[in-house]
Protein backbone atom coordinates (compact mmCIF):
# COMPACT_ATOMS: atom_id res chain seq x y z
CA UNK A 1 0.00 0.00 0.00
CA UNK A 2 1.47 3.49 -1.38
CA UNK A 3 2.47 5.42 1.85
CA UNK A 4 0.11 8.44 2.75
CA UNK A 5 1.77 11.71 1.55
CA UNK A 6 2.94 14.35 4.44
CA UNK A 7 0.65 16.91 2.70
CA UNK A 8 -2.41 14.49 3.63
CA UNK A 9 -1.08 13.37 7.08
CA UNK A 10 -0.97 17.23 7.90
CA UNK A 11 -4.14 18.10 7.13
CA UNK A 12 -5.55 14.96 8.86
CA UNK A 13 -4.40 16.18 11.95
CA UNK A 14 -5.28 19.87 11.24
CA UNK A 15 -9.11 18.84 10.26
CA UNK A 16 -8.48 16.64 13.43
CA UNK A 17 -7.64 20.17 15.38
CA UNK A 18 -10.46 21.51 13.48
CA UNK A 19 -13.29 19.41 14.68
CA UNK A 20 -12.45 19.71 18.72
CA UNK A 21 -15.79 20.42 19.98
CA UNK A 22 -14.29 23.33 21.68
CA UNK A 23 -11.29 25.21 20.05
CA UNK A 24 -8.49 25.85 22.66
CA UNK A 25 -6.90 28.97 20.75
CA UNK A 26 -5.38 30.50 23.74
CA UNK A 27 -3.91 27.13 24.17
CA UNK A 28 -2.83 26.98 20.59
CA UNK A 29 -1.25 30.91 20.82
CA UNK A 30 0.88 29.66 23.89
CA UNK A 31 2.66 27.03 21.93
CA UNK A 32 3.13 28.88 18.90
CA UNK A 33 5.32 31.52 21.51
CA UNK A 34 6.66 29.08 23.58
CA UNK A 35 7.80 27.16 19.99
CA UNK A 36 8.05 29.99 17.48
CA UNK A 37 8.29 33.09 18.45
CA UNK A 38 9.69 32.77 22.33
CA UNK A 39 13.65 31.57 20.54
CA UNK A 40 13.25 34.90 18.67
CA UNK A 41 12.86 37.85 19.74
CA UNK A 42 9.18 36.83 22.18
CA UNK A 43 7.70 39.72 20.19
CA UNK A 44 4.75 39.69 17.64
CA UNK A 45 2.48 41.57 15.36
CA UNK A 46 -0.93 40.42 16.43
CA UNK A 47 -1.73 40.17 12.68
CA UNK A 48 1.18 37.62 12.16
CA UNK A 49 -0.58 35.45 14.87
CA UNK A 50 -4.32 35.88 12.54
CA UNK A 51 -2.77 34.94 9.55
CA UNK A 52 -0.77 31.89 10.31
CA UNK A 53 -3.74 30.62 12.95
CA UNK A 54 -6.47 31.38 9.93
CA UNK A 55 -5.23 27.57 8.85
CA UNK A 56 -6.06 25.73 12.27
CA UNK A 57 -9.63 26.86 11.89
CA UNK A 58 -8.84 30.33 14.20
CA UNK A 59 -10.54 33.08 13.54
CA UNK A 60 -9.58 36.86 13.60
CA UNK A 61 -11.76 37.43 16.35
CA UNK A 62 -10.96 34.49 18.99
CA UNK A 63 -7.17 35.24 18.23
CA UNK A 64 -7.96 39.09 19.75
CA UNK A 65 -10.05 37.78 22.47
CA UNK A 66 -7.49 35.10 23.48
CA UNK A 67 -4.55 37.26 23.68
CA UNK A 68 -6.69 40.41 25.26
CA UNK A 69 -7.29 37.02 27.94
CA UNK A 70 -3.07 35.95 27.68
CA UNK A 71 -2.49 40.18 28.56
CA UNK A 72 -4.76 39.87 31.25
CA UNK A 73 -3.59 36.74 32.71
CA UNK A 74 -0.05 38.30 33.22
CA UNK A 75 1.45 35.79 30.23
CA UNK A 76 1.64 38.83 27.22
CA UNK A 77 2.34 42.28 27.72
CA UNK A 78 0.99 44.49 24.62
CA UNK A 79 3.15 47.54 22.69
CA UNK A 80 0.57 49.98 20.30
CA UNK A 81 2.74 51.25 17.53
CA UNK A 82 0.24 53.50 15.38
CA UNK A 83 -2.46 51.31 14.83
CA UNK A 84 -0.48 48.09 15.09
CA UNK A 85 -0.19 46.13 18.53
CA UNK A 86 2.55 43.84 19.25
CA UNK A 87 2.69 41.06 21.86
CA UNK A 88 5.28 39.98 23.63
CA UNK A 89 6.27 37.74 26.57
CA UNK A 90 5.70 39.20 30.29
CA UNK A 91 8.00 38.98 32.45
CA UNK A 92 6.08 36.02 34.51
CA UNK A 93 5.36 34.73 31.21
CA UNK A 94 8.68 34.21 30.14
CA UNK A 95 9.62 32.55 33.36
CA UNK A 96 6.97 30.00 32.59
CA UNK A 97 8.28 29.41 28.66
CA UNK A 98 11.26 28.64 30.18
CA UNK A 99 10.17 26.85 32.89
CA UNK A 100 7.96 24.49 30.01
CA UNK A 101 10.80 24.41 27.89
CA UNK A 102 12.98 22.98 30.01
CA UNK A 103 10.31 19.82 30.64
CA UNK A 104 9.00 19.92 26.78
CA UNK A 105 12.39 20.10 24.91
CA UNK A 106 14.53 17.96 27.74
CA UNK A 107 15.30 14.59 27.79
CA UNK A 108 13.15 12.86 30.22
CA UNK A 109 15.22 10.08 31.04
CA UNK A 110 16.17 11.01 34.92
CA UNK A 111 18.65 9.15 37.49
CA UNK A 112 17.51 9.02 41.02
CA UNK A 113 19.66 8.95 44.48
CA UNK A 114 16.53 7.50 45.93
CA UNK A 115 15.38 10.51 48.07
CA UNK A 116 12.01 12.22 47.71
CA UNK A 117 11.60 16.08 48.37
CA UNK A 118 8.61 16.70 50.95
CA UNK A 119 6.75 20.22 51.20
CA UNK A 120 3.98 20.24 53.73
CA UNK A 121 1.00 22.51 53.45
CA UNK A 122 0.37 22.14 57.35
CA UNK A 123 -0.13 25.79 58.48
CA UNK A 124 -0.83 27.45 55.37
CA UNK A 125 -4.77 28.74 54.53
CA UNK A 126 -6.62 27.57 52.32
CA UNK A 127 -5.68 29.67 49.09
CA UNK A 128 -2.26 29.85 50.00
CA UNK A 129 -2.44 25.86 49.87
CA UNK A 130 -3.83 26.15 46.57
CA UNK A 131 -1.15 28.76 45.55
CA UNK A 132 1.44 26.08 46.71
CA UNK A 133 0.51 23.29 44.74
CA UNK A 134 -0.29 25.32 40.66
CA UNK A 135 3.31 26.50 41.29
CA UNK A 136 4.87 23.34 42.30
CA UNK A 137 2.43 21.35 39.84
CA UNK A 138 3.99 23.13 37.26
CA UNK A 139 7.30 21.70 38.40
CA UNK A 140 5.80 18.12 38.56
CA UNK A 141 5.08 17.94 42.48
CA UNK A 142 2.13 15.36 43.37
CA UNK A 143 -0.26 15.61 46.35
CA UNK A 144 0.90 12.37 48.06
CA UNK A 145 -1.69 13.56 50.95
CA UNK A 146 -4.22 16.33 51.82
CA UNK A 147 -1.08 18.09 52.97
CA UNK A 148 2.10 17.09 51.77
CA UNK A 149 3.39 17.69 47.90
CA UNK A 150 6.41 15.13 46.83
CA UNK A 151 8.63 14.69 43.86
CA UNK A 152 11.72 12.87 43.49
CA UNK A 153 13.96 14.72 40.95
CA UNK A 154 12.92 18.58 41.32
CA UNK A 155 15.25 20.92 40.46
CA UNK A 156 15.97 22.73 43.71
CA UNK A 157 16.91 26.42 42.15
CA UNK A 158 13.90 26.64 40.37
CA UNK A 159 11.81 25.00 43.43
CA UNK A 160 13.16 27.88 45.98
CA UNK A 161 13.01 30.76 42.93
CA UNK A 162 8.96 29.27 42.63
CA UNK A 163 8.41 29.50 46.11
CA UNK A 164 10.26 32.69 46.86
CA UNK A 165 7.90 34.23 44.40
CA UNK A 166 4.72 32.75 46.15
CA UNK A 167 5.64 35.02 48.77
CA UNK A 168 5.44 32.39 51.84
CA UNK A 169 8.27 30.17 51.67
CA UNK A 170 9.03 30.93 54.53
CA UNK A 171 5.95 29.49 56.03
CA UNK A 172 6.40 25.73 54.32
CA UNK A 173 8.40 23.10 55.75
CA UNK A 174 10.85 21.67 53.04
CA UNK A 175 12.31 18.00 53.68
CA UNK A 176 14.57 15.38 52.03
CA UNK A 177 13.89 11.83 52.72
CA UNK A 178 13.80 8.07 51.38
CA UNK A 179 11.88 5.02 52.20
CA UNK A 180 13.23 2.47 54.56
CA UNK A 181 13.11 -0.69 52.93
CA UNK A 182 11.64 -2.90 50.03
CA UNK A 183 8.26 -3.20 51.50
CA UNK A 184 8.31 0.63 52.06
CA UNK A 185 9.26 0.91 48.13
CA UNK A 186 6.63 -1.24 46.92
CA UNK A 187 4.01 0.81 48.89
CA UNK A 188 5.83 4.06 47.84
CA UNK A 189 5.25 3.19 44.35
CA UNK A 190 1.16 2.45 44.64
CA UNK A 191 0.85 5.43 46.51
CA UNK A 192 3.35 7.31 43.28
CA UNK A 193 0.84 5.55 40.88
CA UNK A 194 -2.28 6.88 42.28
CA UNK A 195 -1.41 10.20 43.43
CA UNK A 196 -0.23 11.00 39.71
CA UNK A 197 -2.74 9.39 37.65
CA UNK A 198 -0.26 7.46 36.00
CA UNK A 199 -2.77 5.66 34.17
CA UNK A 200 -4.36 8.32 32.15
CA UNK A 201 -0.77 9.91 31.54
CA UNK A 202 0.45 6.44 29.96
CA UNK A 203 -2.93 5.90 27.62
CA UNK A 204 -2.82 9.49 26.15
CA UNK A 205 1.10 9.28 25.46
CA UNK A 206 -0.41 5.83 23.66
CA UNK A 207 -2.57 7.76 21.92
CA UNK A 208 -0.26 10.89 20.88
CA UNK A 209 2.07 7.73 19.24
CA UNK A 210 -0.38 6.19 17.56
CA UNK A 211 -1.53 9.47 15.94
CA UNK A 212 1.41 10.89 15.10
CA UNK A 213 3.23 7.99 14.05
CA UNK A 214 2.04 7.82 10.66
CA UNK A 215 2.66 11.14 9.93
CA UNK A 216 6.64 10.40 11.31
CA UNK A 217 6.27 7.53 8.39
CA UNK A 218 5.35 10.51 5.47
CA UNK A 219 7.98 13.08 6.74
CA UNK A 220 10.80 10.24 6.60
CA UNK A 221 10.09 9.94 3.05
CA UNK A 222 12.95 11.99 2.17
CA UNK A 223 11.54 15.01 0.43
CA UNK A 224 11.63 18.12 2.95
CA UNK A 225 8.16 19.39 3.35
CA UNK A 226 6.24 22.45 2.41
CA UNK A 227 7.02 25.41 4.67
CA UNK A 228 3.50 26.02 5.69
CA UNK A 229 2.90 22.39 6.20
CA UNK A 230 6.66 21.87 8.12
CA UNK A 231 5.15 25.08 10.18
CA UNK A 232 1.26 23.31 11.00
CA UNK A 233 2.53 20.21 11.73
CA UNK A 234 5.41 21.38 14.12
CA UNK A 235 2.81 23.71 16.32
CA UNK A 236 0.81 20.78 16.43
CA UNK A 237 3.06 18.25 17.42
CA UNK A 238 4.04 20.62 20.36
CA UNK A 239 0.60 21.51 20.79
CA UNK A 240 -0.57 17.80 21.57
CA UNK A 241 2.90 16.35 23.31
CA UNK A 242 2.98 20.09 25.57
CA UNK A 243 -0.87 19.64 26.82
CA UNK A 244 0.21 15.51 28.01
CA UNK A 245 4.08 16.37 29.52
CA UNK A 246 2.96 19.26 31.60
CA UNK A 247 0.88 16.43 32.94
CA UNK A 248 3.65 14.22 33.81
CA UNK A 249 5.75 14.54 36.06
CA UNK A 250 8.74 13.06 35.03
CA UNK A 251 9.31 10.14 37.72
CA UNK A 252 12.55 8.43 37.47
CA UNK A 253 11.73 4.88 35.92
CA UNK A 254 12.09 2.95 39.19
CA UNK A 255 8.30 4.55 40.02
CA UNK A 256 6.87 3.98 36.21
CA UNK A 257 4.84 1.31 35.11
CA UNK A 258 6.54 -1.33 32.74
CA UNK A 259 6.77 -0.45 29.07
CA UNK A 260 5.78 3.50 29.77
CA UNK A 261 4.78 5.06 26.33
CA UNK A 262 6.07 8.48 27.30
CA UNK A 263 9.76 7.14 26.32
CA UNK A 264 8.17 6.16 22.82
CA UNK A 265 6.40 9.61 22.73
CA UNK A 266 9.39 11.33 23.56
CA UNK A 267 11.67 9.25 20.47
CA UNK A 268 9.04 10.52 18.12
CA UNK A 269 8.45 13.60 18.96
CA UNK A 270 12.14 14.39 19.20
CA UNK A 271 12.24 12.14 15.46
CA UNK A 272 9.76 14.42 13.58
CA UNK A 273 10.86 17.78 14.97
CA UNK A 274 14.21 16.89 13.89
CA UNK A 275 12.42 16.55 10.34
CA UNK A 276 10.33 19.73 9.97
CA UNK A 277 11.81 22.05 12.39
CA UNK A 278 14.07 23.78 9.21
CA UNK A 279 10.83 24.15 7.22
CA UNK A 280 8.68 26.13 10.42
CA UNK A 281 11.69 28.20 10.79
CA UNK A 282 11.89 29.52 7.02
CA UNK A 283 7.89 29.75 7.47
CA UNK A 284 8.34 32.03 10.38
CA UNK A 285 10.79 33.56 8.98
CA UNK A 286 8.64 34.98 6.08
CA UNK A 287 5.45 35.20 7.81
CA UNK A 288 6.07 36.65 11.68
CA UNK A 289 6.59 40.19 11.69
CA UNK A 290 7.96 42.81 14.56
CA UNK A 291 7.68 46.35 14.64
CA UNK A 292 11.36 46.53 13.10
CA UNK A 293 10.76 43.76 10.00
CA UNK A 294 10.63 39.62 10.13
CA UNK A 295 11.86 37.86 13.40
CA UNK A 296 15.43 37.87 14.57
CA UNK A 297 16.96 34.39 13.86
CA UNK A 298 16.53 31.84 16.84
CA UNK A 299 19.15 32.00 19.65
CA UNK A 300 21.47 29.21 20.01
CA UNK A 301 19.54 27.53 22.27
CA UNK A 302 17.14 26.97 20.23
CA UNK A 303 19.34 23.99 18.79
CA UNK A 304 19.78 22.31 22.24
CA UNK A 305 16.10 21.51 21.48
CA UNK A 306 15.73 17.82 21.85
CA UNK A 307 20.00 17.07 22.37
CA UNK A 308 20.50 18.76 19.15
CA UNK A 309 19.10 19.60 16.10
CA UNK A 310 20.54 18.44 13.84
CA UNK A 311 23.24 16.27 14.60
Amino acid sequence: MKPMSLKLATENLVAAFRARPTLRAGSLIITVFGDAIAPRGGTVWIGSLIRALADFGVNERLVRTSVFRLTRDDWLEVEQVGRRSYYSLSDQGAEKFEQATVRIYGDPRQTWSGDWCLVLLAGLDVGQKETVRKELGWLGFGAISTNVLAHPTPDLAEMEATLKRSGIDRQLVVMQGRTLGEKQDDAMRALVHKSWNLDEIDRRYKSFVAQFRPVLKAASQGRKPDQRIAFQLRTLLIQEYRRILLRDPLLPADMLPAAWNGTAAYQLCRDLYGLVYEGAEQYISAEFETADGMLPQAMPEFYERFGGLGS
